[in-house]
């Protein structure tokens, strides 16, 4: 899809122009309003038109008509005006309307002189328009309306960019409306997410998962080391949170007997902002009763390919120029190999803190003095590995302590079983074979619990009611979180600003 050359001469400039130029452009609008408005017959802003297609439904039913074709069927249409040339008796004007263009004409023996002079004074580039007129192909074979009568729709009374000054990243994402209307690239972006969005849910639900709806107001926050946004429930006057993750409460779904479970859902993470971070994203996450974290893998895998092919992306570009990919084979790495391979060291589960202190004093990661072995070896990937990881790779087998809502590994009771996705240098996706046991979760969160009481903004509280939860009997469970945002970003090679269709800024 492509904004149409023609709009680009006399759209007028609203980023960055002359000092005098935009207040007397608005000016003469407003004016032209006020005359509209005057006249009860021509007021902009009708309670509605009889519209009887949209421009996509002319385009599909006319596909091939002939140059210098008259149909005979009359039809009533609407769209901005994004180019307009204006002749002494015939005027014409490109419409768009949901991405799709078409030719509106205006000739003085089918409108008449008022209609005709009003066209001519009172339309500009933006404004939204009514025509009725027989769908026609021109002499140049341009599929058109050949109008008998129009009215104004909607009166823009700001210009619009010209296309051949763009907006800057930074107008586009503060006035994604205006983005939407002059740049087909900001339309593609909204229809990609969407398609992932539905893919996600489609393939879910063809697998038997269940979709829920869970709390967003929180008087615990948990399922992720994070730092909430807080608030206040004056009802009952109790401090409350905005959930960090879904994770909890769909594990209540998992003990009270829902055994595939999913939710896509608003979370809230009072963190930095950056080109793969927002405070407020979406998050996918499912859990799967008698499913591990292989199980997961397998999920999460189909889930992205199947999201790919419905946004019609097979190997997307990557921040270092190459093309990952996604329909070639996944690398699975365990944690502690990723960091030996890129240090150039054996680094294991037993490798001690002191050890990996002086590594990372070698690689010149800073590291915290009551940092234990583990929490070194997830710095050391994060700072070291993570953004080398180009291809989709689980990277498994964590410390236990890094994942404390995550089983003991069946194999290793120093690690968990719990795997990260790396997509494209990014984390696109973290998955659990779930820790179920209660008593061993308590122990855990505990220790959780009390690392929040000595000040750590990101440690999760003790939620009492989800421990009872598990205390009626959870089964063996996989677990798996995608980030919604990041994967659009992975597909599209975005930032996360652009795939949010209206992200949160600083106030200018």
């Amino acid at each position: 899809m492509t904004d149409s050359p023609a709009a680009s001469s006399a759209i007028a400039d609203l980023e960055d122009p002359p000092s005098d130029d935009l207040p007397e452009q608005v000016r003469i609008r407003r004016e032209k309003y006020d005359r509209l408005m005057a006249d009860p017959e021509r007021a902009p802003f009708p309670v509605g038109v009889a519209r009887t297609h949209s421009l996509a439904e002319i385009r599909e039913a006319y596909p091939d008509l002939a140059a210098d074709t008259f149909t005979g069927d009359i039809v009533g249409v609407t769209g901005r005006v994004i180019f307009v040339r204006n002749t002494g008796k015939l005027c014409f004007a490109t419409l768009r309307e949901g991405g799709v263009e078409l030719q509106a004409m205006l000739s003085l023996d089918k409108v008449g002189p008022e209609a005709l002079a009003s066209w001519k004074a009172d339309v500009d580039l933006g404004d939204q328009v009514f025509v009725i007129g027989e769908v026609i192909a021109s002499r140049r074979g341009e599929l058109s309306v050949l109008a008998h009568s129009w009215r104004m729709t909607a009166k823009a009374l700001r210009p619009l960019p010209v296309a051949h000054k763009p907006m800057s990243e930074e107008a586009r994402v503060r006035q994604r409306y205006v983005d939407l209307i002059v740049r087909a690239d900001a339309r593609k972006m909204v229809e990609v997410r969407a398609a992932v969005i539905r893919s996600l849910r489609r393939t879910l639900e063809a697998r038997g998962y269940l979709e829920v709806e869970t709390p967003v107001l929180q008087s615990i926050h948990g399922g992720a080391a994070a730092r909430p946004f807080s608030t206040h429930l004056n009802a009952f006057d109790l401090p409350m949170s905005l959930r960090i993750a879904l994770e909890l409460p769909l594990k209540r779904c998992i003990v009270g007997g829902i055994d595939q479970v999913f939710e896509i859902g608003r979370i809230f993470r009072n963190e930095g902002v950056d080109s793969t971070h927002s405070p407020e994203f979406t998050m996918l996450e499912a859990y799967q009763a008698y499913g591990d974290y292989h199980s997961m893998a397998e999920l999460t895998r189909t889930l992205i390919l199947e999201a790919a092919k419905a946004a019609g992306i097979s190997s997307p570009p990557a921040h270092t120029g190459e093309e990952i990919a996604l329909f070639s084979e996944w690398r699975w790495v365990t944690i502690h190999d990723a960091v030996a391979e890129a240090v150039s060291a054996a680094v294991t589960p037993d490798t001690s803190a002191d050890e990996l202190g002086a590594i990372a004093a070698a690689h010149e990661v800073a590291v915290k003095p009551e940092w234990n072995a583990g929490d070194i070896v997830v710095e050391l990937f994060e700072k070291l590995v993570e953004h080398t990881l180009i291809q989709p790779t689980f990277v498994a087998d964590y410390p236990r302590a890094a994942k404390p809502l995550a089983r003991t590994h069946r194999g290793d009771p120093r690690l968990a079983e719990a795997w990260d996705l790396i997509i494209g240098g990014v984390e696109i996706a973290p998955a659990y074979s779930e820790l179920v046991d209660p008593v061993e979760q308590r122990r855990l969160l505990a220790e959780q619990s009390l690392a929040a009481a000595a000040g750590d903004p990101d440690a999760m509280e003790l939620d009492e009611d989800f421990l009872q939860a598990l205390e009626y009997g959870m089964p063996p469970t996989g677990g798996m979180g995608l980030g919604v945002d990041r994967l659009v970003c992975m597909l599209t090679g975005k930032g996360i600003r652009e795939t949010i269709l209206f992200p949160l800024l600083k106030p200018l």
